[in-house]
């Protein structure tokens, strides 16, 4: 009889274990690592070298802008992103941190007048890539804050948020602990 219940235990601790070492993953635990990503690019015309590239701009309609390959803001300057609601329909808005802001202040004051090329990386391990927007700076933008329409779905956009307000959150307590 006791070789009988051994063998049970073992049994049952054979199907228990996997439960109990990977456990159930929520909906939340899985919200909470959706990453994205966000690149700004100033327009610039376009030249022989290889610092700049065009780029083609909206999936309908779509129109090529000629870019800086290298962002001047990322997601590292992002203090925190929010969908808004907009006339006829929605709009992202980016709040950046200090030198975000001071970085959108000098590129906007000095390039008035040209495109800023707004490119993201989100979904299940941020297969989905896409130029979200390429609105024209006709002022400069002192508070720190960049409000666009994308060119994106609103779920798309929430989990584009979600994303990156989780990237801003793990550098802020990384950023946070250096000090």
């Amino acid at each position: 009889m006791k070789f009988r219940l051994n063998r049970f235990n073992i049994y049952l601790l054979l199907v228990l274990a996997p439960v109990l070492i990977c456990g159930c993953q929520s909906p939340e635990s899985k919200k909470k690592r959706e990453l994205a990503s966000i690149r700004l690019h100033l327009e610039t015309n376009p030249d022989r070298t290889d610092r700049s590239e065009t780029v083609p701009l909206l999936r309908e309609h779509s129109f090529p802008v000629n870019i800086e390959k290298t962002a001047f803001i990322n997601e590292a300057h992002l203090a925190e992103a929010s969908v808004i609601d907009a006339m006829g329909g929605f709009a992202l808005r980016l709040k950046f941190d200090r030198q975000g802001t001071w970085l959108l202040e000098q590129y906007t004051a000095q390039y008035a007048g040209r495109r800023v090329a707004i490119f993201a990386q989100f979904g299940e391990k941020m297969k989905e890539a896409r130029w979200l927007a390429a609105p024209v700076m006709g002022r400069r933008v002192t508070d720190g804050v960049l409000t666009f329409t994308p060119d994106a779905t609103r779920g798309e956009a929430d989990e584009i948020v979600l994303g990156l307000n989780n990237v801003a959150k793990k550098l802020q307590d990384k950023k946070s602990s250096w000090e």
